[in-house]
C-alpha cells in the first residue's frame, strides 16, 4: 500500500503542466494519433499550462503587492494568512488517505462512462487533490459526530459525489464553454463551475434589467468605445488606478500600469496554445468514438486555464480585487486577510459561464460572491491549520491560523462538508446545500434546454434540400 501510495504521489507531484500533457499523450495514443502529432500537442499543453501559469504569477507580483499595500493603508489587522490554492494543494497532498482519492476518481469517471452516465473524460486528474480536501474536512467536522471510522467512510462517499458531479457539470457546460472559447469537445471538470449555481438565481434577476441584457462582451465593447476596450489599454488604466490607490510614486505607478497591461495583452495569446494543443486531440478522440460507439460523443474534461484568453475574465478578475478588500473590511466576521488569492479566478470563472460573458453582470455577480468566499476562508482556517501542522507540509508558527480567500467552490466545499452539523443544532451548511442544489437543478436545466435547441437548429440547417 505504501509504496502504491509512493507511485502515485511521486507522479501527482510532477504538477499540472507535466502530469496532465502526459495524460493527454496517453489519451491520443489510444485514439490512434501518430506519436509525433500527439507528443507535439502534449508538449504545446504542457507550454500553455506554464504560461498561463507564468502570467498569473507575474499578476500576483504586480498587482497583488499593490492590493496588500492598499490593505496597510487602511491599518487593519486581520489576522488568518491567506496561503493561496498552492498552499491548500499541498497540505491536501499530506494528507495520509490522498493516495486512495486517485484511484476512486480514476474508478468513478469509468463506471460512469461504461453506464453511458456521463460523455466526460475526466482528464483533470492533477486536481483531484480538491477531493482529498473536501474528504479532509469532513472528517474534521464528522469525527466529534460519528466518531473516526464512520467519519473516514462519508469522506469518501462525500468526496465520490463530488467525482461525479465534476462530471456532471462538464456535461451539461460543454456546449456553452465551446461556444465561448471555439475549442471543440473540450470542457472544465474543475469544481470551481460549481459556484454557477450560486450566482444563476442573481443572474436571472439582472437580465430582467434592460441594460444588463444587452451584449457587453469584449467584442461588444470594442464596437462602441474602440481603443478603450483594448485588452492592453484596460490593463493598463486599472493598473494606473491600483498604484494611485495604493499610494505608489508616479513611476512605479506607470510601471504598474504597464505590467498590467502586459498581462491582459499576453493572456489571449497563451491561450491559442490551448487551443492549438487540445483541437488535434479533441478531433482524434471524436472520431475515436464515433467509430466505437455510433453517434456517441467524448468530451475532454481539464482545468479552466483553456478558458483564460478571454478578455472578459481577466477585467472582472482585475476589478474584483478593490472589491475584495472592500468586503475584507466590512463583512462581519471576516478574519481572512485576502493575499494569495487575491487573484480569485474561482470567483469570475463560474460568472464567466454564468453571464456567457457579459462584463457588468460578471462585475456585479463579483460583489455578490465575494462575501461567500472570505465567510468559507475565515470557517475553514482552524481545520486547515490543524492539517498543516499534523502533516508538516508547511511551517506554520505558533498560534497562527493559516487559510485560503479564494476555495474552488466555496458554498458546495462547505455545505457538504459541514453538512451534518445539523445534529448539533447548525442548520446554515443543510440550509446552503439544499440551496446550491435547488439552483444547480435550474441552471443544469437551462444549459440542457440551450444545448438540445442549438443542437436541433445546426441538423436542420444541415438538411438537404429535397
Amino acid at each position: 500500500m505504501n509504496f502504491l501510495s509512493t507511485i502515485i504521489n511521486y507522479i501527482l507531484a510532477l504538477g499540472a503542466p507535466v502530469f496532465v500533457p502526459l495524460i493527454m499523450l496517453i489519451a491520443g495514443l489510444i485514439v490512434r494519433m501518430k506519436f509525433k502529432d500527439a507528443a507535439s500537442a502534449a508538449i504545446t499543453l504542457g507550454v500553455a499550462f506554464v504560461g498561463m501559469s507564468m502570467l498569473i504569477s507575474f499578476m500576483v507580483g504586480a498587482i497583488g503587492v499593490a492590493a496588500q499595500t492598499m490593505m496597510k493603508r487602511t491599518g487593519l489587522e486581520l489576522s488568518i494568512i491567506d496561503g493561496g490554492w498552492t498552499t491548500m494543494a499541498n497540505i491536501s497532498w499530506a494528507w495520509p488517505y490522498a493516495f486512495a482519492m486517485f484511484p476512486l476518481q480514476v474508478g468513478v469517471n469509468i463506471l460512469m462512462l461504461m453506464g453511458n452516465k456521463t460523455n466526460t473524460f475526466n482528464a483533470d486528474l492533477w486536481n483531484v487533490w480538491g477531493k482529498i480536501f473536501t474528504a479532509f474536512i469532513v472528517i474534521s467536522v464528522t469525527t466529534p459526530i460519528f466518531g473516526r471510522g464512520w467519519s473516514l467512510a462519508l469522506a469518501f462517499i462525500i468526496a465520490a459525489f463530488q467525482i461525479v458531479m465534476e462530471l456532471n457539470a462538464g456535461d451539461i457546460h460543454q456546449h456553452r464553454i465551446e461556444k465561448l472559447t471555439g475549442i471543440p469537445s473540450v470542457t472544465c471538470t474543475h469544481r470551481m463551475v460549481f459556484f454557477g449555481a450560486i450566482y444563476y438565481p442573481f443572474d436571472l434577476l439582472l437580465r430582467k434589467i434592460p441594460v444588463l441584457n444587452k451584449p457587453m462582451d469584449a467584442a461588444a465593447l470594442r464596437q462602441k468605445v474602440g481603443v478603450f476596450a483594448e485588452n492592453h489599454t484596460i490593463g493598463f488604466l486599472l493598473g494606473i488606478m491600483f498604484g494611485i490607490i495604493a499610494g505608489y510614486s508616479l513611476a512605479a505607478t506607470l510601471m504598474l500600469g504597464v505590467q498590467a497591461a502586459t498581462a491582459l495583452m499576453l493572456f489571449p495569446m497563451i491561450s491559442k496554445l490551448f487551443m492549438q494543443a487540445l483541437s488535434p486531440i479533441s478531433e482524434a478522440i471524436s472520431i475515436y468514438m464515433n467509430n466505437k460507439f455510433s453517434g456517441r460523443k467524448l468530451f475532454i474534461g481539464i482545468d479552466w486555464p483553456f478558458m483564460g484568453g478571454a478578455s472578459e475574465i481577466w477585467f472582472a478578475v482585475i476589478v474584483a480585487i478593490p472589491l475584495t478588500l472592500v468586503w475584507a473590511v466590512i463583512l462581519p466576521g471576516n478574519k481572512i486577510l485576502p493575499f494569495a488569492g487575491i487573484i480569485n479566478i474561482a470567483l469570475i470563472v463560474p460568472a464567466y459561464l454564468v453571464t456567457k460573458g457579459n462584463t457588468l453582470r460578471m462585475v456585479i455577480l463579483s460583489i455578490i460572491g465575494i462575501p461567500f468566499f472570505l465567510f468559507v476562508g475565515t470557517q475553514f482556517a482552524p481545520m486547515i491549520t490543524e492539517l498543516g501542522l499534523a502533516t508538516k507540509a508547511i511551517n506554520i508558527p505558533a498560534g497562527q491560523l493559516i487559510s485560503n480567500s479564494s476555495i474552488d467552490g466555496p458554498v458546495f466545499t462547505y455545505a457538504f462538508s459541514f453538512l451534518f452539523k445539523f445534529l448539533q443544532g447548525s442548520f446554515i451548511p443543510l440550509l446552503l446545500a439544499v440551496f446550491w442544489a435547488c439552483s444547480y437543478f435550474f441552471y443544469a436545466q437551462e444549459l440542457r434546454k440551450e444545448t438540445a435547441q442549438e443542437t436541433t437548429s445546426i441538423e436542420v440547417n444541415q438538411v438537404p434540400e429535397a
